[in-house]
């Protein structure tokens, strides 16, 4: 059997053909694997404590006083009682509390003694878990070991700030830093002011 050279050459073709179009073809790229998700830590939020309900406890601390004439310089230990109520709104707390401090602030020689005040305040406070910071103001009367142009009792005005802490659903303790206002003691012009600062324990029901 003769083979031509143009039929050797036709064979060569088609045994090829299936090659080249293998090796012509475009690469196909692989698919681009999807970005694995990035895990997102929740931002951690301070539980919110209970404050609603009645309370009572002691306080025990120091104080100075003094008049703007000068005339009356003193300090001493404060030690009291306190009788509240708190309402928790949610992050906002308001209360009501009256309490009576003793103190031991003045001269009883010389007759210039601060016996006891007594306050009744408001009390404005942020729920941050087991801690109640708060702002407080109102109403505070003096009474003294001796009488002043007259008078024994003198009325004026409370506010500060403080802080409680929740150690346990019933046990309260906390600081509290008050200033206390009486102006025109008596029948005079002498203004008198003290500051007081206190431990405090309550038991809240």
């Amino acid at each position: 059997m003769k083979f031509t050279t143009s039929s050797i050459a036709l064979a060569l073709g088609v045994v090829a053909a299936p090659a080249f179009a293998g090796g012509l073809s475009m690469p196909v790229a692989d698919p681009v694997a999807p970005a694995a998700p990035v895990a997102v830590a929740p931002v951690a939020v301070a539980p919110s404590a209970d404050w609603t309900g009645l309370y009572v406890g002691g306080q025990l601390g120091y104080g100075q006083a003094g008049t703007d004439d000068g005339d009356f310089d003193e300090e001493g230990a404060t030690y009291g009682a306190q009788l509240g109520y708190n309402y928790d709104f949610g992050r906002f707390v308001m209360g009501g509390e009256i309490a009576y401090v003793g103190t031991e602030i003045g001269d009883e020689d010389a007759g210039a003694e601060i016996d006891g005040v007594a306050t009744a305040k408001l009390r404005a406070g942020y729920d941050a878990g087991a801690f109640l910071p708060y702002v407080t103001a109102g109403y505070a009367s003096a009474y003294t070991a001796d009488e002043f142009q007259g008078d024994d009792q003198f009325d004026g005005y409370v506010y500060g700030a403080g802080v409680d802490y929740k150690v346990s659903e019933n046990i309260i303790v906390g600081g509290e830093v008050l200033q206390h206002e009486f102006e025109d003691l008596g029948d005079s012009d002498v203004d008198l002011d003290a500051t007081t600062a206190a431990l405090r324990v309550s038991y809240q029901f």
